[in-house]
């Protein structure tokens, strides 16, 4: 039973974890990366884009000398996304569940931290101006920060990550317990105690 439980915890995580961070890392291809902020300053870019790369996929990538991103539920980068006058995106980013942060260099303690401000779903021809800003989080030490567009992205199913916790949680309790009962209900083996002793000279009684 315990191995039917690690095998239900497992089928959680997949489900769970590695399948929407699957989904959003390497579905779909690259068009291209472009810094948006260097040296203390923002810059926009203007990308051209192609009905064919939808869905379109914006992925915020931030370095910084830092293990992990403090936000306290507070904005760390604001994304806009615009194109022939009209908004295509907005988002804010946080970083909070950037739990696993990439090394920017053997040489640098800086971190990558990658966060996802979301999908475009249907992409007009032409070009697109992606507008990355400071939000109100304090005492971030960013470094740089990247543009990342994926092309024809898949979607993540948003009833993967509810199920996938729910079957995580199913198996984490399933093993505690079948490991709880049977540490105590085990039955003694009778073999396992050692013989009663024998009188008489020799081991006999006559």
């Amino acid at each position: 039973m315990r191995f039917l439980f690690v095998l239900v915890l497992f089928a959680g995580v997949a489900i769970g974890v590695l399948y929407p961070w699957a989904v959003s890392n390497f579905s779909g291809h690259e068009i291209g990366t472009w810094r948006v902020y260097e040296q203390g300053r923002f810059r926009p870019v203007t990308v051209p884009l192609a009905a064919r790369d939808a869905p379109l996929r914006v992925l915020v990538d931030l370095t910084a000398r830092a293990e992990r991103i403090v936000s306290q539920q507070r904005t760390v980068l604001t994304l806009t996304a615009a194109t022939g006058g009209r908004t295509a995106l907005a988002s804010t980013l946080q970083f909070n569940h950037s739990d696993n942060p990439r090394q920017a260099s053997p040489q640098l303690p800086d971190k990558i931290f990658r966060d996802e401000a979301g999908v475009i779903q249907t992409v007009s021809p032409g070009p697109y101006l992606f507008t990355v800003g400071p939000g109100d989080a304090e005492g971030i030490p960013i470094r740089a920060v990247d543009l990342v567009l994926r092309a024809e992205a898949g979607a993540i199913d948003e009833r993967a990550r509810p199920v996938g916790y729910a079957v995580m949680g199913a198996g984490l309790i399933g093993l505690v317990l079948s490991l709880a009962f049977g540490r105590g209900g085990r039955p003694q083996n009778p073999n396992s105690q050692p013989p009663p002793p024998r009188w008489g000279r020799g081991g006999s009684s006559n």
